[in-house]
């Protein structure tokens, strides 16, 4: 079950016991759809949220949702990040 409220109060802190995925963002769109996306503009729940998703699922767009099949690599988020996979590379 989704607990929704338990989400809601923080971004940046996990509460207890909750089980949660990381949500990786791989998106494939038609070119039709997109205009339509920018045409109806975020909704009140995507404000409150920040999650772009939301703005499909408020104008009954379906979105597809799935699991990966193994674990993604870490992500480049930070200037921190970046300096670490420049680094890697040798940039």
């Amino acid at each position: 079950a989704w607990a929704r409220d338990a989400f809601a109060k923080s971004r940046d802190v996990l509460p207890q016991g909750v089980p949660y995925r990381r949500h990786i963002g791989i998106y494939a769109y038609r070119a039709g759809f997109l205009h339509d996306f920018v045409a109806w503009g975020p909704c009140w729940l995507e404000d409150t949220e920040c999650l772009e998703q939301l703005r499909a699922l408020y104008n009954g767009v379906r979105i597809h949702v799935a699991d990966a099949l193994e674990a993604p690599a870490a992500g480049v988020d930070t200037a921190e990040d970046l300096e670490r996979v420049r680094h890697l590379l040798g940039a």
